[in-house]
């Protein structure tokens, strides 16, 4: 894989260590520790004596994250401990605190010397095993054993369900026949920032402490240490460097007050032969004194305590819910799969923000993205769009009450006053991008339908989501991928069933007049789909299919979209997606829609890749560039997109739709299988031959693992199970099961127009489809065809309509034409153009 660090930085930057005295308690003190302290005195020779002196060098060497090969994701489910952390590459990878938007770590890993000839990292010298101790908790372990055989290291890791503290128990194996010292390596980045830490060690109790602004850090241990410094990453002072180098620590008790990229560094008294067990602990807090006296309250405890604690948090949770599927429970890796699946996405959610889920619990490419400041964000942000998919997943899961307080999130912090929703935010829901996505404003409806929630304050928010769409749909600023706008299948499929689903809960609330703009609005975009997205003259795949996304509404014309990432221009129609599967999903389009099946043969023909013994997956459209680089660099801002396993579950969705059972369990099966060995889903994986130090068919470095992958893996085993898609909205599903609004004729407006620049055309009218006459609520034409100005509206059958066209001026002024208003009377089905002129 790709170093973890840019070249010419060491792979993961250690610290100092000042001598331990007599004055400094040692925690769970034995006659075997302090023979153990002995021997690794004797081995560290005459370095403890050194004074203690302020570490040269500030502020340190570039800082990079270093997320991407997350091999396990993990908390205590309990309100009192705010830690989530992340493993992988044989390390503690990063540690979250206070929130899961929040990390404060680059790394922690031992570091291992014989005092002479060599020195090794745990990430650049081991090989590297992954497994769960508890398979219905998230209690991971990991294995390094030396490339050199001298030694081996088991790490068992909890949180500690009473205290923000991660607690590693060790056991070190001294494989050789001479005496090893054994060094902890510690990188802070305390608030997001890997260039504001400050560090040094702490007179009462020898812990190694940093801090940087309101959240500070304790690393501590049951044995106590001898030594303990901090200096800075990638310098003279950085104690990575002294034991690589010299293999010792040849400036111990050093300090880092100047902030900047900090390092520290302890040693452990181990055995001089055989085995060694000990328990880390790293805590955070407000304050230092506040991270120690936790970290010495946990160990105090204990690490068994905190395990039992741990584990039934856990226990307690899945008892809660539905048992496995059957789709999951005659295989053991599919069910393992499952468990860590569902367990993984209720860790994601945040405990200040109660109900925030972020995108996933790390940087993307993380090698190669600055850390040096705060406020950078990788996927640490909240999308709708992706809690909205965790959310459902729990829900089928039997998790109602984690899927409302989902909704309730989104509906407090996400929501605008104006029913626009926000493209991300952090979880205090600070807006990061200002992105317009309408499927974002409409999925919480959706969920608000699942839920059953009809209470009037949920309905207050529910009008304005649908208010929203309505005044703006079926055009969004972007669709589902956050690239291009336009008319989008995928996003004109959330937009008909939120608003069908807001109709639901606005007559619930005895709001008749609602329910009925709502309906109408739908089902004029249900009508328009196909005209609006579905070409018949493309170049793929027999040249009828749903195009990725349309800019104009007219997906016959050649207009061109530009793929963002380096893609390319190219001509709409030779650009398609796999997001058209929403509208049988969602329940807009029957499954056996023939538009949806000519579609499948499109992207098949396209972005489809078989990986042999791994399974079928898609990537997100052709000409993608969100990927890493040909030769698999980590992505720069133009790359190669490659397959997203999530879409293999898409499709397994569609299959159970089509009864296709058998193929439904194939893709549950690629989508494990596209796991690494710590059963995490990632965003993207290598489909080609191994290479560039990638695995075939396992995760590259983009998102591992992507929470939206893991719940739809959930989601998935419970579908086949269910023999349905458990998600589809069955108010949606019923509406349009014969494939078109019921009781409706598709009535298109082509009015001859010409206009300024900045000015656009609407049809209002005398039903709630086309306004009741409030120009607020019109029809927006489409001016792909200027001067004639065209949009398809769903209109009561047999039913006599007035309507005028107006013209919305770029000062927000309205012009209407003039009198008097036009009439016509639909008839008992079908469809029709009205072909006008304006005046």
């Amino acid at each position: 894989m790709s170093r973890k660090r840019p070249p010419g930085l060491p792979t993961r930057p250690p610290g100092r260590s000042p001598s331990w005295s007599r004055s400094t308690p040692l925690r769970r003190a034995s006659l075997l520790t302090a023979a153990v302290t002995l021997a690794a005195a004797a081995l560290a020779g005459s370095a403890g004596d050194a004074a203690a002196d302020p570490a040269p060098g500030a502020p340190g060497a570039n800082a990079f994250w270093n997320e991407p090969h997350v091999q396990g994701f993990a908390d205590a489910l309990s309100a009192q401990s705010k830690v989530w952390y992340t493993l992988g590459d044989g390390e503690l990878q990063n540690v979250f605190y206070p929130q899961v938007d929040t990390p404060d770590t680059f790394g922690l890993q031992y570091y291992v010397t014989d005092g002479s000839s060599f020195t090794d990292s745990e990430v650049a010298n081991t090989s590297h095993a992954v497994s769960l101790v508890d398979p219905t908790s998230l209690e991971w372990q990991q294995t390094n054993t030396a490339s050199n055989g001298k030694y081996k290291i088991t790490k068992t890791y909890v949180a500690d369900p009473a205290r923000s503290v991660v607690l590693v128990r060790t056991t070190f194996q001294n494989l050789s026949s001479a005496p090893l010292s054994l060094y902890a390596q510690y990188d802070p980045a305390l608030g997001n920032d890997g260039m504001g830490n400050t560090g040094a060690t702490d007179s009462g109790t020898g812990d190694l402490t940093a801090a940087n602004g309101s959240v500070a850090s304790a690393l501590a241990a049951s044995t106590g240490f001898t030594a303990s410094s901090t200096g800075y990453a990638g310098t003279a002072s950085d104690g990575a460097n002294e034991l690589t180098s010299g293999h010792q620590l040849s400036t111990p008790g050093q300090t880092a007050p100047t902030a900047g990229h900090i390092a520290q560094t302890a040693r452990i008294p181990v055995a001089a032969s055989g085995s060694t067990t000990f328990t880390l602990a790293l805590a955070f807090g407000s304050s230092t004194s506040a991270a120690v006296s936790d970290a010495t309250a946990s160990l105090g405890a204990g690490f068994d305590t905190a395990e039992s604690g741990f584990q039934s948090g856990w226990h307690n949770w899945l008892g809660g819910l539905n048992a496995p599927p059957a789709s999951v429970t005659s295989d053991s890796k599919l069910k393992q799969q499952y468990e860590v699946s569902l367990m993984e996405v209720k860790a994601d959610e945040d405990k200040t923000h109660v109900g925030g889920f972020v995108a996933a619990p790390l940087t993307p490419w993380g090698g190669s993205v600055s850390a040096d400041s705060a406020g950078a964000h990788g996927y640490h942000l909240v999308w709708t769009r992706d809690e909205y998919q965790m959310a459902t997943a729990l829900l089928a899961a039997g998790d109602t009450t984690d899927a409302n307080d989902a909704l309730t999130y989104v509906l407090d912090y996400e929501e605008t006053s104006s029913g626009y929703v926000k493209q991300n935010s952090w979880l205090d829901g600070t807006q990061e991008w200002g992105g317009v996505q309408e499927d974002q404003v409409a999925f919480p409806i959706v969920l608000a339908y699942q839920l059953g929630r009809t209470d009037a304050t949920t309905w207050s928010k529910v009008k304005l989501l649908a208010d929203y769409i309505v005044s703006n749909g079926p055009a969004t600023g972007q669709e589902r991928w956050e690239e291009n706008g336009g008319y989008s299948p995928s996003t004109m499929a959330a937009e008909v069933a939120g608003l069908v689903c807001a109709a639901q809960i606005a007559t619930a609330n005895g709001d008749s007049s609602e329910a009925a703009t709502y309906l109408a609005k739908a089902d004029a975009i249900q009508s328009a789909v196909d005209s609006d997205t579905y070409t018949t003259t493309g170049p793929i795949a027999g040249g009828s299919y749903y195009v990725r996304i349309t800019p104009n509404g007219n997906p016959n014309n050649g207009d061109t979209v530009s793929v963002a990432n380096g893609g390319g221009t190219y001509d709409e129609r030779a650009v398609v997606d796999q997001g058209f599967l929403e509208l049988s999903r969602l329940g807009v389009k029957p499954a056996s829609s023939p538009q949806i099946g000519n579609s499948l043969a499109a992207i098949d023909a396209t972005i489809k890749t078989v990986v042999p013994g791994y399974g079928t997956y898609w990537g997100r459209y052709n000409h993608d560039g969100y990927g890493e680089t040909a030769s698999g660099g980590d992505y720069t801002g133009a790359g190669v997109g490659r397959p997203w396993p999530v879409l293999s579950g898409e499709r397994g969705e569609y299959d159970v739709q089509t009864g296709d059972l058998t193929g439904a369990q194939a893709m549950l099966t690629s989508m494990a299988n596209a796991a690494n060995s710590g059963y995490q889903i990632s965003e993207q994986i290598w489909p080609g031959a191994s290479a560039d130090g990638f695995t075939q068919g396992q995760p590259d470095n983009s998102a591992t693992p992507l929470m939206w992958t893991m719940a739809q893996y959930v989601r998935l085993a419970i579908d086949i199970s269910a023999g349905k898609t458990v998600e589809t909205p069955a108010v949606v599903a019923q509406r349009y099961a014969n494939g078109s609004p019921p009781n409706q004729v598709s009535v298109t407006f082509d009015e001859n127009a010409t206009t300024s620049w900045g000015q656009n055309v609407f049809v209002v009218g005398s039903v709630p489809a086309l306004g009741s006459w409030d120009p607020a609520k019109s029809v927006p034409l489409s001016s792909a065809s200027y001067p004639v100005w065209s949009g398809t509206v769903s209109l009561p059958a047999n039913t006599a309509v007035q309507y005028k066209y107006i013209k919305k001026n770029p000062d927000g002024s309205v012009t209407w034409e003039s009198d008097p208003n036009r009439s016509y009377t639909t008839g008992a089905s079908g469809s029709v153009t009205l072909n006008d002129t304006w005046r």
